[in-house]
């Protein structure tokens, strides 16, 4: 074509116009595929406080943008093959995993209660569809059988993976209900699966053009099937388990090894594909067969897995859109609404259904059966994707594909709701046991995890169980806790021990220390005349790391109450502190966050005075009050305390004066006014109940001090150091923050909370040992719910 000559003398070259379109058709192409990434996960963000999965926006920015005719017109022919390419081979990568992380031979066996739930609510919504969608008329260009069995397959299934990501995101995951949901999801996703496999082998997608072509095209299909799925079984595990074993953990991955196991699980899922079959099912069988256990196997499952959701899962969904034309949807035809709703009817009563009667049978409860059958109604990116399919393959109408599209979305948003729905539930029937100082039964002894981190807290932590006594009966159970880093010195002295799981340890200077450690309080114990006390030794072995989880199953194990634990700072011989122990700060403040009942720290500055305790000379002892759940649980404390004979204990509350020019004019509180009314009338009751108890009748000394600001609180902590032996406070919890506010500004060691770290400075010399109290922290669990709850 010969050159473009302009009025203005200017030549254009026909080649240079079509690079230029080109270059415009693909800036587009990049910006509608950019737009799709970060917009899908702005959404995403957006709706974080309702719990939806990331599908949920991938599925709506990925229609919204494809119907844009800007983003449609600039997909050519050419390009959407590309992008139909890139998706067929996203969804074989997905089938393969799905299929890797089930385990087919629980078919085999006799089906727990989870199968039975899953196979009667996928049962029932089979039939029911079967029964009733041949007369709603939404097949295209199909068989009506064809059709109608794989429309009721896919309204029987269930997206388990997005089922078991949104339970455990939402930590329901180990609840009887949440294990119960899971379990009948995979169950459920399995057997859909098998049935999409099976059903492709005697109705294939090729039109054949009798009926003896088409029994011998599923013979040979079917022939290659069970060659591959033969193969998968028998011959990869042994394949496998040589990959793994030259490969294995802590060192790295062979690359050689790594190829052939890549090309080896290829060519598996590609034997029945060569004589005509679906790639995806063929995919799934192949993943299904194979070794789920194993690294090479972990390892592909998390590199597919991260690879789908980062950027396989946003693409796709565009290219849903743009297959899926949504203004093509037939939004006046009433008939489109009837089909709509009797698919949304099928899915939702039939899975509840049936989900209801096989659970009332095996003595489930019936609200919650109705909300597993909710949540298993739940469809997944390959229900999306069959849809899609059918629609390419030119079985049913656009109108048909978008309905399919719109219950698959419904099906997912509401799932989050379900399950916030289960939690209050939960929340009402399961009976919340705070384990608390202030919430104990009082006819229950006392029972409290004493940790030590050597001999050098023998006095501080007799002196701690002394006073902690309280009244002799019901009395006070004390577990000694020896709390010893994992080394490799002393893992090699490590010897079995009675027990699957025991270990003894041989290394001398252990045993030693503990057994000094046993000595000095038992000795201590059978010298008190009082009695009220029983002893048990225990051990924590193992690395700072662990050892914050190991001492809160042990707290869990023994019921305890209470966690006293050593400051990891030790007093130096001029009575100040000194830089500590990094190993036993991490544990301190990883229990903080995560200890299943209170806790304590205690900042040592020669609290060993159980001499004058066990004679008629008293020390003593002051609890500081200002306010906060903390300070009511170190109230609670100081409530047992008062009960030694040898200890003078002085109540010290602080309060604010609003009437003082000190007083700050504008507070930068977080607080709403509601927040610090409802605080203050607690602190309000539980002070009353405790002067009423102590203060009235004398045992306790009172004194009040009306401060204007943190400033003042300041100078009078520093004051009130030195007067006693030991000083009690809460470490924080508090939500009018006017005594305190500022004093976080100089915090050495955030986890002693603000007064606590006044009192405890490194710098101080005063002999006064710190008792910081927190109440037990339930904000880590599900608002007062073990992850573990049973509500069926």
């Amino acid at each position: 074509m010969p050159p473009v000559t302009t009025s203005a003398n200017i030549t254009f070259h026909p080649c240079f116009l079509r690079f230029d379109a080109a270059s415009v058709s693909f800036s587009g192409k990049m910006v509608a595929l950019i737009a799709t990434y970060v917009l899908s996960r702005v959404v995403h963000h957006l709706l974080k406080p309702f719990s939806q999965p990331y599908m949920t926006s991938d599925l709506v920015i990925g229609l919204i943008l494809a119907s844009l005719p800007r983003a449609r017109d600039s997909f050519t022919s050419l390009f959407s093959i590309t992008l139909e390419n890139i998706v067929d081979f996203g969804m074989i990568s997905y089938a393969f995993v799905l299929g890797l992380e089930m385990d087919p031979y629980v078919i085999f066996k006799s089906p727990t209660r989870h199968a039975m739930v899953a196979y009667a609510g996928t049962v029932s919504t089979f039939v029911a569809a079967c029964a009733i969608t041949p007369w709603l008329h939404y097949l295209r260009n199909s068989s009506i059988i064809t059709f109608t069995l794989s429309l009721s397959i896919s309204l029987s299934g269930s997206g388990s993976h997005i089922l078991t990501r949104l339970m455990t995101y939402l930590k329901v995951g180990k609840s009887d209900i949440g294990k119960l949901s899971i379990g009948a999801g995979v169950h459920s996703d399995m057997i859909t699966m098998f049935s999409v496999v099976l059903s492709f082998v005697f109705f294939p997608l090729q039109e054949t053009a009798n009926f003896r072509e088409g029994i011998k095209t599923s013979v040979q299909i079917g022939a290659a099937l069970m060659l591959q799925t033969l193969l998968a079984a028998k011959i990869s595990p042994v394949f496998m388990n040589w990959i793994n074993q030259s490969n294995p953990e802590g060192k790295p991955l062979k690359g050689s090894h790594l190829v052939l196991s890549m090309a080896f699980m290829t060519v598996l899922c590609s034997l029945a594909p060569w004589m005509g079959y679906n790639s995806c099912l063929s995919a799934f069988m192949g993943g299904l067969f194979l070794p789920s256990e194993g690294r090479i196997s972990k390892w592909t499952i998390s590199r597919i897995n991260n690879l789908l959701s980062t950027l396989f899962y946003p693409l796709f969904f565009f290219w849903v859109g743009l297959r899926v034309d949504i203004s093509s949807f037939a939004v006046g035809n009433i008939g489109t609404w009837v089909r709509l709703f009797c698919l949304i009817l099928i899915a939702t009563i039939g899975k509840v259904g049936g989900t209801l009667i096989c659970g009332l049978m095996l003595g489930y409860h019936r609200p919650e059966l109705v909300a597993v059958g909710l949540l298993l109604t739940a469809k997944g990116h390959f229900h999306v994707y069959f849809a899609v399919d059918a629609l390419r393959q030119g079985k049913i109408d656009v109108t048909t594909c978008i309905s399919m599209v719109i219950l698959i979305f419904l099906s997912v948003i509401h799932t989050p709701f379900v399950v916030k729905h289960i939690i209050e539930r939960a929340r009402k029937r399961v009976p919340v046991q705070r384990m608390t100082l202030r919430w104990l039964d009082p006819s229950s002894e006392l029972r409290i995890l004493l940790c030590l981190h050597g001999t050098h807290n023998l006095e501080s932590g007799i002196s701690l169980m002394e006073i902690s006594r309280g009244k002799p009966a019901p009395g006070l159970f004390v577990h000694v806790t020896d709390m010893i880093e994992l080394t490799e010195k002393i893992a090699s002295t490590l010897v079995p021990g009675e027990g699957v799981d025991n270990m003894t340890i041989t290394d001398n200077s252990v045993t030693e220390m503990r057994d000094e450690i046993t000595r000095a309080f038992q000795t201590h114990i059978n010298e008190n005349v009082d009695g009220g006390i029983m002893l048990n030794r225990m051990l924590v072995l193992s690395t700072f790391n662990s050892m914050p989880h190991d001492i809160s199953v042990l707290a869990e194990d023994l019921m305890v109450s209470l966690i006293l634990l050593p400051f990891h700072k030790r007093v130096k011989a001029d009575g100040t502190l000194d830089e500590g122990h990094p190993g036993f700060r991490h544990v301190n403040r990883k229990l903080l966050r995560n200890a299943p009942c209170s806790i304590g720290i205690l900042v040592d500055r020669g609290f060993g005075f159980t001499e004058r305790l066990s004679t008629s000379s008293v020390s003593k002892v002051a609890v500081i009050f200002i306010g906060g759940k903390d300070d009511q649980e170190a109230l609670a404390y100081a409530g047992r305390v008062v009960w030694h004979p040898g200890v003078e204990l002085t109540v010290i509350r602080f309060l604010v004066d609003k009437n003082s020019e000190h007083a700050p004019r504008r507070v930068n509180n977080r607080a709403s006014v509601a927040e610090q009314e409802e605080e203050m009338k607690l602190d309000d009751e539980c002070f009353a109940e405790f002067y009423e108890k102590y203060v009235a009748g004398g045992n306790v000394a009172y004194m009040e001090k009306h401060l204007a600001n943190s400033s003042e609180t300041y100078t009078n902590l520093m004051s009130i150091e030195g007067r006693y032996s030991l000083i009690i406070v809460g470490r924080a919890g508090r939500v009018n923050t006017v005594l305190t506010q500022g004093l976080n500004d100089w915090q050495q060691c955030p986890e002693l909370g603000p007064v606590g770290d006044v009192l405890s400075g490194s710098n101080s010399a005063s002999g006064t040992s710190i008792l910081i109290i927190q109440l037990h922290n339930i904000k880590g669990q599900l608002d007062g719910l073990s992850d573990e709850f049973s509500i069926m």
